[in-house]
């Protein structure tokens, strides 16, 4: 049994490229210091002492900005490439963090969010991209999974420093995000060499030129079953995004945790995913399941994962038992539907769009992150807790419901869902 689960891990991560290693490298350095985003929340209504819906209308702006970056990012990337788009990115998103911390005022602030997500967020398609050219159909997943580890590991090292760090000063959240994207864009700079893209920016060299060929289905915006599919990805990610949102703030005005506690949970969040993931979706892979499936068992973990903090204040509950097997029943959902969603948006779109599809995603990802605070701070403030998480969980299960409407789709269309 050890050894199996030796090769196991040993099958898992070989065959990866170097360029797809190095991207997870600068992801690593980039997400130790994500300390900003976990934490805002509790840093609008703790130490600048705005409301609960102030914070809500912020972390909605945040996610405007990021809705237009994503669209604008993957444009860009379509026409200049994913390198310069990273290397951007990372830079002006590490001197802007830097300066964020001088905000105070809640309009200012607002503007100043948006502009950080606006040329921030262009990292995702442009970084989601370069995966893709680096890897092939056959590692494209596993690749995908690999910078989620990377993203994961350096969360649960960040989230962890930054709890530390957040019950000494908040401020110094800000210098040690600003400064860890500042080195994981010189990193870049430094050790990533810029691709000859004298085919199409996201054309990896397994996939023949001829795809290159333009239809009507090459563009998104007319891929009516990919647009169903990130309207489904985008309601599931409402909720997961609670996450970063309402859940720190229940964990600390309702279960009472300490900020470093918190910090804690949130960091076993991303250790698991290091540990687990790579080797469960290799192994899920193995056995030919379909993604649409896979997506779908993952959300319905979600569901029950919400669930879960309905009843997390009753007295048979303990604090950190609640905050425990919420993380772990989400973590579970994560690792199940996560890097298959990604890995779909890529494998449905042709090499001289990716960017384009890619965006899409990233776009209904933003639009979560928009609409997650706005809609969790309103239910809340109007409804209360419990009320809002069984609203979560049903959403969970629409969207669960959606995908399986998608996958029955893909399935008469004749196109596969499992590869």
């Amino acid at each position: 049994m050890f050894q199996h689960t030796i090769r196991l891990y040993q099958s898992a991560y070989r065959g990866l490229p170097p360029s797809v290693w190095l991207l997870a490298g600068v992801m690593f350095i980039n997400r130790c210091g994500t300390m900003v985003l976990p934490f805002l929340t509790l840093y609008l209504t703790q130490y600048l002492h705005f409301s609960v819906a102030q914070a809500g209308i912020i972390m909605a702006v945040y996610g405007m900005g990021a809705f237009v970056g994503t669209f604008i990012g993957g444009r860009l990337t379509d026409r200049f490439g994913f390198y310069y788009i990273q290397l951007f990115s990372l830079l002006f998103g590490g001197f802007w963090l830097i300066l964020l911390q001088f905000v105070t005022n809640f309009y200012a602030l607002c503007g100043c969010v948006f502009t950080f997500t606006l040329l921030g967020d262009s990292f995702r398609p442009a970084n989601q991209a370069a995966i893709a050219y680096y890897s092939d159909i056959g590692t494209r997943t596993r690749a995908f999974s690999l910078n989620r580890l990377a993203i994961n590991l350096g969360w649960a090292i960040g989230g962890g420093i930054g709890g530390w760090l957040a019950s000494i000063q908040y401020n110094l959240l800000f210098w040690t995000d600003g400064l860890t994207c500042l080195l994981a864009g010189v990193v870049l700079w430094l050790f990533l060499p810029v691709p000859h893209q004298t085919t199409p920016a996201n054309l990896a060299p397994s996939e023949p030129a001829t795809l290159k060929t333009t239809s009507p289905q090459d563009s998104p915006y007319r891929d009516k079953l990919f647009i169903a599919f990130v309207l489904c990805a985008a309601l599931y990610l409402a909720v997961f995004m609670q996450l970063f949102s309402i859940v720190p703030l229940f964990f600390r005005e309702i279960l009472q945790m300490k900020e470093s506690a918190i910090g804690f949970i949130m960091a076993l969040n991303g250790l698991i995913i290091v540990v687990v993931e790579m080797a469960l979706v290799y192994s899920l892979e193995q056995q030919n399941h379909s993604k649409i499936r896979l997506i779908m068992i993952g959300i319905t973990f979600t569901s029950l994962a919400y669930l879960s903090l309905a009843f997390a204040n009753l007295h048979w509950f303990g604090s950190q038992s609640a905050a425990l097997l919420f993380i772990l029943l989400a973590t579970v959902g994560e690792m199940m539907s996560m890097p298959f969603i990604q890995a779909f948006s890529v494998e449905r779109s042709r090499p001289a769009t990716r960017g384009q599809y890619i965006a899409l995603y990233s776009m209904g990802t933003a639009l979560a992150q928009t609409t997650a605070p706005a809609f969790g701070s309103q239910m809340v403030a109007s409804f209360g807790f419990s009320t809002h998480w069984i609203t979560a969980s049903i959403i969970c299960m629409l969207a669960s419901g959606g995908f399986w409407l998608v996958g029955r789709q893909l399935q008469q269309a004749g196109r596969p869902t499992s590869r």
